[in-house]
Order: structure tokens, then sequence, then C-alpha cells
């Protein structure tokens, strides 16, 4: 339930909602508490007033009977449970309940008379809560006659005046923010989810569906949404996205079937090339072996002699490229065994420095001692690593360092043997690069484009692997990687990894 993105959102949103109405009540219904309890105190104290001023007249006139007369005409307020003057040793000597009289006036009263703070909240069986307050009656002058100058305070006005219908009202200004608060929660609880569902989840789900219809290969599908928010844009990104998908799509479907053409039509060609090679090659073999006869019989220093042997030179490139043709159309199959990698690199190079391309050229052979055998046919071992050395040779026509390495290395839960050619050469650009294993393409002038795609091919069969990388300032660097084989004690091999 709650990995949904809208479902968490309005969860979350409804729980701040409810705790900042929660804190906001609480504090409101306090505050209107307090407020309600400051006005019965202030209630309360101008009574207390409006009995002093009373009961001072009184006295001034020297009706002394009339003060019980007042505090019991007082005391008939529905809201006061008590109204009476205590002397302040605690003996109550005027009161609005005649049988109080003459009592000590309750522990709670007295210590409020005591107090700097004169009035408090107490509890007063069966009463309930009351606001009590005291204010004490001061001997004044025109006091004197009856009361004598020595004391200072003559008596004590004590009002209890009762907090039942306060806290009613309390209860009811609570009961109406709390309703109101939960009823507003609930409205916006419900305000929310509504918006969320609509401008939310509503969109992201048609671009969920939209997606998945994506996904499924259906690129002619779009959302149709009008908004300018957040959610709009993102819609209106994944549209245009879709776009080029479709785009793209189409583009890569008519590149597939051009790809699936040339390749047809090279399939044709190497097969029409192969027959043609075939036919070829008899009469070069005859063309050689008379054009041989004729410069053999005439003086090597006859004019026509080194015409012949330029004829003999190009008879011998197009009988290569006739077997290159015949080759890459269809190689023969390697002849399996375990051969020792380091021992035909050795070989091979050691043929190739008696190319004249090789002269200028630093070697530096960096072989790993130990190195297991690799399962591989050692004449086609040693035609992929002459043509590398070879290419290595042509990059660097004006001299340069040629690098052979050899290794272990593991991959694919096997041990393979890796070969590092490396020169210093210019490099190739990226756009030749990708297309050095195309059949038929070449930049040499007098190359047939099928070098590097026979000793592709020739490793492949080996279950290995060979690529190219190459930068303008360190050169280039063929990575050629053979699958190792491993011989128990009777000769026999016990493991190829392939």
């Amino acid at each position: 339930m709650f990995k949904s993105l809208t479902t968490r959102v309005i969860v979350t949103s409804i729980t701040l909602l409810v705790g900042g109405i929660f804190i906001y009540a609480t504090y409101n219904v306090r505050h209107q508490q307090d407020m309600l309890i400051e006005t019965a105190r202030e209630s309360t104290e101008l009574l207390l007033h409006t009995v002093e001023s009373s009961i001072y007249n009184t006295m001034h006139l020297g009706n002394v009977q009339d003060v019980g007369s007042i505090l019991a005409m007082v005391g008939q307020h529905n809201q006061l449970v008590g109204v009476r003057i205590f002397h302040p040793h605690g003996v109550i000597l005027r009161s609005s309940i005649p049988n109080e009289v003459g009592r000590t006036v309750g522990a709670n009263d007295y210590r409020l008379y005591q107090n700097p703070k004169n009035y408090g909240i107490f509890d007063m069986p069966p009463h309930g809560e009351v606001l009590s307050m005291v204010k004490p009656i001061y001997n004044e002058a025109a006091c004197h006659a009856c009361h004598g100058s020595k004391a200072r305070v003559i008596g004590v006005l004590n009002i209890n005046y009762s907090l039942n219908r306060t806290r009613m009202q309390m209860l009811d200004a609570s009961r109406i923010f709390i309703f109101s608060s939960v009823a507003i929660t609930v409205f916006l609880s419900i305000a929310i989810s509504l918006i969320l569902l609509k401008f939310v989840k509503k969109p992201l789900d048609n671009m969920i569906e939209t997606m998945s219809q994506v996904e499924n290969g259906d690129f002619n599908v779009r959302i149709d949404y009008h908004g300018k928010d957040e959610i709009g844009r993102l819609i209106g990104s994944f549209n245009s996205m879709v776009d080029r998908l479709d785009s793209t799509q189409k583009k890569l479907e008519k590149l597939h079937f051009q790809q699936l053409e040339r390749a047809d039509r090279l399939a044709s060609i190497g097969e029409m090339a192969a027959g043609i090679a075939h036919e070829i090659k008899n009469p070069l073999a005859g063309i050689s072996a008379a054009v041989s006869i004729i410069k053999d019989d005439m003086d090597q220093e006859h004019p026509h002699s080194m015409i012949l042997g330029e004829v003999l030179e190009q008879v011998i490139r197009l009988d290569k490229t006739v077997n290159d043709l015949l080759f890459f159309g269809k190689p023969s199959l390697p002849q399996l065994s375990c051969v020792d990698l380091n021992s035909i690199l050795k070989t091979t190079l050691k043929f190739a420095s008696q190319h004249r391309g090789g002269v200028n050229i630093e070697k530096r052979i960096e072989l790993e001692e130990g190195l297991p055998p690799v399962y591989a046919d050692d004449k086609q071992m040693q035609q992929v690593f002459l043509n590398i050395l070879l290419n290595a040779f042509q990059a660097m026509p004006n001299g340069g360092v040629l690098t052979i390495r050899s290794s272990l290395t593991f991959k694919n839960d096997g041990d393979f043997v890796r070969v590092d050619v490396s020169d210093s050469g210019a490099g190739i650009p990226p756009q030749i690069l990708e297309k050095i294993f195309t059949p038929f393409f070449t930049t040499k002038a007098q190359g047939t484009g099928l070098g590097l795609p026979i000793c592709c091919k020739l490793v492949q069969l080996h279950n290995g692997d060979i690529r190219v990388s190459s930068d303008k300032d360190t050169g280039t660097v063929f990575t050629v990687e053979l699958p190792a084989c491993h011989i128990t004690d009777d000769n026999k091999v016990s493991e190829v990894t392939l």
C-alpha cells in the first residue's frame, strides 16, 4: 500500500495536517479556558470591590448591623457560594451564610490572605471548583471610633465564586472547536486526496500504462495532457522521448534492412569471387611458370629481364589475393593441438624481420615465462601474428618501436594466454578503426582488405578474441587472447578452456 508515491504523499499530508490542527486546537482550547477563568476572576474582583464599597459606606454611616444584610443580599447571586468577612486571626465575623459566623474560615481562604496573590481556584465539595478571592479591609481614620487605631487590618473580605458555569462554557467551547477542527481536517483530507488523485496519481498511472506499451514495442502511443505544471513538463519530455525512439527505431530498421541487403550482396559476391578465384588460380600458375622460364633463359642484364621480374611480382600478388579470397570464402578448419604461443611469436617475429619494412624498427619482446600452452593450430596462428606484425611495420615507415607482450589472464571462468602487439606509429583514426575487420575494406593502394578479417575469423575459430585500440599519441595495440590447455602426465589434454 505504502509503495505508492501518491499514497505516501496523501498519508504524510494528512498526518501533518492532523498534527498541526491538533497542536492549534490544544493551544486554542487552553487559551479560551484561560480567558474564561480570567473573565470569572475579573467578575469576582468587580463584585468584591462593589461589596467593599458598600460595606465602607455602611460602616461610615454607623450602620454596622446592615453589613450582614449586604452580605446576605450579595450571597443570593447564583454564581456565589459564599461571601464573608473574617478576622485576621481567621474567625468569621459576618457571612451570607448565618450559621458559619463565629467559625474558623477555610484553610484555603486563610492561606490566600497570607499569600501575596489574592485569588485561587480550589475544590470545595459539594460546590465543585470555586474561585476564591480575598481583600483586606484596612483600618481607616473613620473606623477608629469603633475599632481603635492599633490594628491595621480590621477584617478580610472573602468571596467564593462558583466555576461550574464557567466550566460548562469551557466544555461547550472545546466541543465546538474540536468538532469544527475534526470537520475541517476531514474536509481538507478529502480535498487533498482528491486533488492528488486527480492531478498526480491519474497522470502518473497514465504515464506508467503508456510506458508499458512503449516497453512492449508500441511507439505510436502518446499521453494527452495540457497542464503547464511539473507533471505536464514531465509528460512533454516523455512524449518527446517516445518520438525520438520511434524515429530511431525506423532508422535502425532501415539500416538493418540495408545491412541485410549488403550482407546478401556480399555473400553473392563472395561466392562469385571464390568461383572466379578457382578459374584464375590455374592460369596464374601457368603464367608464372612460363614467365619464370623465359626470365631464367634470358640474360639478367637484358632490358626485358626487369620487366619480366615485375610481371612475376604482380603474378605472385594476384596469386596471394586469390588465395585470400579462397580462404576467406571457405577457411580450412584449424588442426588443434597444445602449442607454445611464446615459441610461435619468436618464430613469426624472426620471419617478419626479414621484411624490408622492419629494418629500422626497434623490437622489444616481453614474453612471460611459464605460460601454459594454448589449444591452437600453429600455422594459422603464425599467419595471424605475421599479418599483425607486417601491419605494425607499415604503420612505422620512418622507424619506431614494436613491442610484443604475452601474459596469462582469466576470463569466462577460464585461463587465457594474452598477446599484445603494439607499435609507436601515428595510430588509426576512429572512423577507420571501427571498420578494419570489415571484409574488403582497405586504405592501402595494393591491399585486398582481407588480411585482418581473415585474422579475426581464424581467432574466432580458435574460440579466442581479437581486438584493437589506437591513439594518435601512443600508437596502436592489437590484443589476441587464446584459451589455455592443461596436459596430464600421460601427455593428454585434460582440460581445455573454451
